[in-house]
């Protein structure tokens, strides 16, 4: 399985590294030939417009789109969770994501970057232990479709999702150490989801 870290802004390079530590080899994505020689896609978090932007630039916005949309696995955090909501809240004029999650999300929801903070979360993936999680201008989550599940929440609010073969999360899993997110993406979203289409 290849798995591709969209390489155009961003904190990019701590996914790549999370992935190694989960015994994947990444590689990062930046052009057409980048993305369709991948399986399965890391959106990290940055800066949603300038992310969407440069996709547009380097020509393969659409390209990411359909491939969503044809049910290539992909994890977005942060910004990447605002890259896969249908639809967003506090947006700025024109922005457009990559969509295919049935999901309403707040832009920096949480504040501002001096509102960031961390937490200990329950997450869904049958581990007792809790998670720590690194919130920076993050989004949330206000509305979830009928085929998502909230994988974690904070003060009532679902920051971690998913469905079928998308995961999103509100916080920076890559930015702790702790690779349990990067873990789950690999072995309970990817590998079941390019199983069913070999």
């Amino acid at each position: 399985m290849k798995v591709g870290v969209l390489a155009l802004q961003g904190d990019f390079r701590e996914h790549l590294n999370a992935l190694i530590a989960c015994g994947v080899d990444p590689s990062p994505v930046r052009r057409s030939q980048e993305l369709a020689d991948v399986d399965a896609l890391v959106l990290p978090g940055g800066e949603s417009t300038t992310i969407a932007h440069l996709a547009q630039t380097f020509g393969i916005f659409e390209e990411i789109k359909n491939r969503i949309s044809s049910g290539m696995p992909v994890y977005g955090s942060c910004a990447g969770m605002i890259l896969l909501a249908d639809e967003i809240l506090d947006a700025t004029k024109d922005q457009k994501t990559f969509g295919g999650l049935d999901i309403v999300v707040r832009r920096n929801a949480f504040g501002r970057q001096v509102d960031s903070f961390e937490s200990d979360l329950e997450f869904k993936d049958g581990f007792p232990e809790l998670l720590r999680a690194v919130f920076i201008r993050a989004p949330w989550v206000e509305r979830v479709g009928a085929q998502v599940e909230v994988l974690a929440t904070v003060h009532s609010h679902p920051v971690a999702v998913r469905s079928n073969t998308l995961l999103a999360t509100s916080f920076h899993p890559e930015l702790t150490g702790d690779h349990r997110i990067h873990q789950y993406f690999v072995d309970q979203v990817a590998r079941p989801a390019l199983k069913k289409v070999q």
